[in-house]
């Protein structure tokens, strides 16, 4: 059936549905080596791995990982910042019948302690490193963790690095080991490159449990099927169109033609799926940035990885685009290479688009979607001539999105009316682990089909395009009326000194609620309040007119890049209560 979004903006060439989801996960890096076994997949400080050569090791992983007494459905948990083990030790799990639990490596004992313990985990992977490794050690107490293997990065460098590594104590490394944990290394040379045999149900079989930020409450493992995550891959294939000087835009061309640019943490699905996944399917390489703060100044080392490996795909959120913009050195790195940028995770404002695209000649598609949903729901098409900036696209291949009421989530309301994002498609996770009650409030059922709600506000407009105003919680009620932060911030990045900027509902004796600004200025830069407020005079109607903008040095961030409008919101209501 045709829907409102398949009309003359959709993508020449693109289906509107998407086939082909319906088996494992781990073969679409089997599908590559078949193809292209000897084309490079990681790249980490100039040492590389084909891909003929981390599948060998994922087998060897799945082996020892059976050996070890793993079953089928067990959930294994990845404890690791962007290192090549990382591949290879996912789809190892996977090829072993088991369950991906991807863990943020900046976790403390007692968070890590949560995840392992609420999934159930068996064995964790975890980095050689003072800190990461003595944060595990804690963190299995009172888990099911049986088995800790141990990975080092020497054995993933050049040689005369790892050398010189060694003799100059720069290589990381932990000031002891626990009796009975396994070295990465060794397990992989002992253990065969034989995975076991299975069959596994596609659609109905997690792959990855997956935990969102926690940013409203105590985390929720998404769980996501091998097919979930599978479609949004393929989906993506068939998206991504490359325009050329003569003809139609064609698909990304496989192969080893391009490079992707490792940034974004893949523990999370948007570099996960985004980057390292979409990465093996059209056997591109993948530059590995375990820290992408790293350099002086922060963010150097990116600039120079991408001039060095000549990066041609960046997968990022707003606060790496904006750190890219506001960098000081970054007219003396060539960006030249990129041919395009995806972004999401967050609202990507307009300014920041144009600021970059300016600085680098790249082109930003930005997306939409939430680690429930393996994550795309919605793209702007990759043709400059049809993406709609300000906007987070059309719903993907098969994919369906109705506006709904804020009530009961059930009635879809007119075309263009902002409500509840709710969306149906393939990519929508499982449900939340063991969390029933959760599952009520977010799935329903309309028109005989199964839609989650996505807790986002927007709407279509008139070509299937989705607007996004704001987050449910986010919305701020002035004196009856509603104001939506991201609109507000759109107009404060406008403003010329402003590297980053956030705005929260905060408690007014007389509205109700009052907008408050908070403004991280560009370097080297002064403000005063009173000028920003008078800058948004004539910009806002006067309940969105922030009545406070306080400067900070540094804007609090989720591990995505999201800001945390929750954190500035309640030191805000504390300082106010406090005087």
């Amino acid at each position: 059936m045709s829907k409102l979004w398949h009309g003359s903006k959709w993508p020449e060439g693109v289906p509107y549905e998407i086939t082909g989801y319906e088996k494992p996960l781990f073969s679409i890096l089997d599908e590559t080596v078949r193809d292209y076994p000897n084309k490079t997949y990681t790249i980490f400080n100039d040492f590389t791995r084909t891909f003929a050569q981390v599948k060998d090791t994922a087998d060897r992983v799945a082996n020892f990982l059976v050996s070890r007494g793993i079953q089928p459905k067990d959930r294994v948990a990845i404890f690791l910042p962007n290192l090549p083990h990382y591949p290879e030790i996912f789809f190892g799990i996977l090829k072993a019948g088991g369950v991906c639990v991807t863990c943020n490596p900046l976790y403390r004992a007692e968070e890590l302690n949560f995840q392992l313990k609420d999934s159930g985990a068996r064995a964790v992977f975890v980095m050689d490193h003072p800190e990461f490794y003595a944060t595990a050690v804690k963190a299995v107490i009172g888990s099911d963790v049986e088995t800790v293997v141990i990975c080092n990065v020497k054995s993933y460098l050049p040689r005369i690095k790892g050398f010189l590594g060694s003799l100059l104590g720069k290589i990381p490394k932990a000031d002891h080991h626990e009796p009975g944990h396994f070295h990465y290394d060794e397990v992989v040379r002992s253990a065969r490159p034989e995975p076991p045999k299975l069959w596994i149900d596609a659609i109905h079989e997690a792959a990855l449990i997956l935990y969102t930020g926690g940013t409203t409450g105590v985390p929720k493992g998404a769980c996501l099927s091998h097919a979930n995550l599978l479609s949004n891959v393929l989906s993506t294939e068939q998206w991504v169109r490359i325009p050329q000087d003569s003809g139609p835009p064609q698909m990304i061309e496989k192969g080893g033609a391009h490079t992707y640019l490792g940034v974004l943490p893949w523990y999370h699905s948007f570099g996960l799926t985004l980057c390292m996944l979409v990465s093996c399917r059209n056997a591109s390489r993948l530059v590995c940035i375990p820290d992408p703060r790293a350099g002086k100044p922060a963010f150097t080392e990116v600039l120079k990885s991408i001039e060095k490996y000549k990066v041609t795909a960046v997968v990022a959120v707003p606060t790496i685009y904006s750190a890219f913009v506001n960098h000081p050195l970054i007219d003396k790195y060539d960006l030249s290479s990129i041919v395009g940028c995806g972004s999401g995770a967050a609202p990507l404002p307009v300014e920041v688009i144009r600021q970059f695209e300016e600085k680098t000649g790249a082109v930003i598609f930005e997306g939409y979607g939430l680690t429930e949903t393996s994550p795309v729901i919605t793209i702007n098409p990759t043709d400059p001539e049809r993406r709609k900036i300000g906007s987070v696209g059309m719903p993907f291949l098969s994919v369906d999105i109705k506006i709904v009421d804020l009530e009961t989530g059930l009635q879809e309301l007119p075309q263009g009316e902002d409500g509840e994002i709710a969306a149906s498609g393939p990519q929508i996770m499982l449900g939340y682990w063991n969390k029933p009650e959760a599952n009520q409030e977010v799935f329903r059922e309309i028109d005989g089909r199964r839609y989650f709600l996505t807790g986002d506000i927007g709407h279509l407009d008139e070509d299937g395009f989705l607007v996004i105003t704001d987050r449910k919680k986010d919305m701020i009620i002035v004196g009856g009326f509603n104001a939506y932060p991201k609109e507000i911030e759109e107009v404060l990045y406008t403003h010329p000194k402003v590297a980053m900027a956030a705005v929260v509902g905060v408690p007014d004796p007389h509205t109700g609620e009052a907008v408050k600004g908070f403004v991280q200025l560009k370097p080297g830069e002064t403000a005063t309040e009173e000028e920003f407020i008078e800058f948004c005079k004539g910009r806002l109607s006067g309940y969105k007119r922030p009545r406070a903008i306080e400067f900070r040095e540094s804007l609090p961030t989720s591990v995505v890049g999201k800001v945390l409008r929750r954190v500035l919101r309640d030191e805000a209501v504390k300082k106010a209560k406090g005087r």
